[in-house]
């Protein structure tokens, strides 16, 4: 699995196939300004510079940096550097203009993973249009936010906390205390900086991106947090929209508590990621106890028989882990592993392992793709500057046990692993610059949403919620499993994206598809990639 252990989005940073990126704290003593309105007025800033240039010799995509201004009321003042790439239109005379994508997270670095998942986007798409991604502010390759001096400072820091989540009291303690101490960290750093990396900053930077590659509107595809990020600007620039699909959506009522800071609840059990990845931890067990230790190693022979293994196994490794395989690294490293339907095979033997008292090995990073810095620091501080910023959270780390016990009896071990995994969230205060509503401007287009029915992270009623909660969206149903219908192929689905993004056709209302490829069957052709293949970039958080 990853080289972190992390924790949630929208969230888990693991480098393997999917896509987003660890969130988790660090806090900061910064003074809170209010959140900012539809239609706030901004001075006009010139559109930066792109000069691209091919980002390695011989690389298929290329690469540039845009300046633009930290504090977007403030464009006289300090600038930054947000890393930008690019893979041109692969259809000689066709055309049709630039699409953005970003790659959820929050923390996801777009130069690395769009390059690293390119092929699963649909063909017609990659034919029709160049496709520009980009690090967010504060992200990767971008001017980012780093709290620590050295990686190895880094790496010892993490060392002082459970993996996973904490078992115990013991462990909780470290826990707080290790978040304590990244705020104390991060403080010292650029509190500059931790002030203007919200969502609504990098709405306004995409918007000064769509200029620089000079079209009339954006074109978008935002997947997982980067429904967020679509929601923002198509109601901060409604008469921009040209076409823009949201794939595995976070209602945006959930993620802004309603406008209130009072949450009692975390951002994750709000959007309901608990029960979601419970459901489809259920559906895990169930269709591998329907088939044969050939394609599920860890099959008891039934549903039940395997259901009852995994619960027996987890009992086990609470009382003696195998190796450095805790019972919190595992049902992490389960949790993460259901976003790509292509790697239930590899979690099932990881388990079966675990299962015989040996240490598995975890899950490869997939091949560096051909850009500069194919793995930029990516500390968990960036991924807690946006999310915790954005999205309130409980202040009182004294609450998570009792939330942890609440979300456990709803939705089992995947409960405990969402409840904690915003708690550096506790310190953080709200990002002067963050957007709380409303979400019904009238865009000049509609919006294309896509929800899957069994979706680990984000579930699908977020997706519901998004296209009711946006003034003209329509609703695309994937019957299927895993997080995002982009990494998760059905043609169906991307047959309609392509018609969207190239004509403006929505699909019908009501609209359902089903996934190429089941769980644990051989993978088919689908869009001009293996529905079976998958890569990521960064171990997601």
């Amino acid at each position: 699995m990853p080289a972190h252990p992390v924790r949630g989005s929208m969230v888990v940073r693991r480098r393997h196939a999917a896509v987003i990126v660890a969130v988790m704290s660090c806090s900061t003593a910064l003074t809170a300004q209010g959140p900012v309105e539809a239609g706030a007025s901004i001075p006009s800033v010139p559109a930066p510079q792109l000069e691209w240039r091919p980002c390695v010799p011989g690389s298929p995509f290329d690469c540039a940096t845009a300046q633009v201004p930290l504090d977007h009321a403030d464009p006289g003042g300090r600038s930054i550097d947000l890393a930008v790439v690019r893979r041109k239109a692969t259809g000689p005379g066709k055309r049709v203009g630039t699409l953005f994508f970003n790659p959820g997270g929050p923390g996801g670095p777009g130069t690395v993973q769009m390059p690293q998942n390119y092929e699963f986007f649909p063909r017609e798409v990659r034919e029709r249009f160049d496709i520009v991604s980009w690090d967010p502010r504060g992200i990767g390759n971008s001017t980012a936010v780093n709290c620590f001096t050295s990686p190895r400072e880094a790496a010892d820091w993490n060392a002082t906390k459970a993996v996973g989540f904490p078992v115990g009291e013991k462990e909780r303690k470290a826990f707080t205390a290790a978040y304590a101490d990244l705020v104390r960290r991060c403080e010292k750093k650029d509190p500059e900086l931790l002030r203007h990396v919200s969502t609504a900053d990098t709405a306004r930077d995409l918007d000064l991106l769509r200029r620089s590659v000079g079209e009339p509107q954006l074109n978008y595809y935002g997947i997982s947090y980067g429904t967020i990020l679509g929601a923002t600007y198509a109601n901060l620039f409604p008469g921009k929209v040209r076409a823009m699909t949201l794939d595995s959506n976070i209602g945006p009522r959930a993620w802004t508590n309603d406008a209130s800071d009072d949450a009692r609840l975390t951002t994750f059990l709000r959007v309901g990621s608990d029960r979601s990845a419970a459901a489809t931890l259920d559906r895990f067990l169930d269709l591998c106890g329907s088939t044969t230790t050939a394609r599920c190693a860890f099959s008891a022979g039934t549903p039940k028989a395997t259901r009852d293994k995994f619960d027996r196994l987890t009992e086990r490794l609470r009382k003696e882990p195998v190796d450095t395989w805790t019972y919190a690294r595992t049902v992490a490293d389960a949790v993460n592993s259901l976003y790509l339907v292509s790697g239930w095979a590899d979690l099932a033997g990881r388990l079966q392992e675990l299962w015989r008292g040996r240490a598995p090995e975890p899950a490869a990073f997939p091949p560096a793709p051909p850009v500069p810095d194919p793995d930029p620091y990516l500390g968990e501080e960036q991924a807690a500057a946006v999310l915790c910023g954005d999205s309130p959270n409980p202040r009182d780390p004294g609450v998570y046990p009792s939330l942890e016990e609440a979300s456990a009896a709803r939705a089992g071990d995947a409960g405990r692993f969402w409840t904690w995994a915003t708690a550096g969230c506790t310190g953080w205060p709200a990002s002067p610059d963050r957007y709380t509503g409303p979400w019904d401007e009238r865009t000049a287009n509609p919006v294309l949403v896509v929800g899957t029915t069994y979706d680990p992270s984000t579930a699908y009623p977020n997706s519901r919620a998004m296209a009711e909660e946006l003034a003209d969206a329509r609703l695309l149903t994937n019957e299927g499993y895993g997080h995002t219908a982009l990494l998760n192929p059905s043609t169906c689905v991307q047959d309609h994206e392509s018609r969207y993004f190239v004509d403006g056709v929505l699909p019908p209302a009501g609209t359902t598809c089903r996934q190429d490829t089941p769980p644990f069957t051989a993978p088919k052709p689908s869009g001009g990639v293996a529905a079976g293949g998958g890569a990521l970039a960064v171990r997601v958080s």
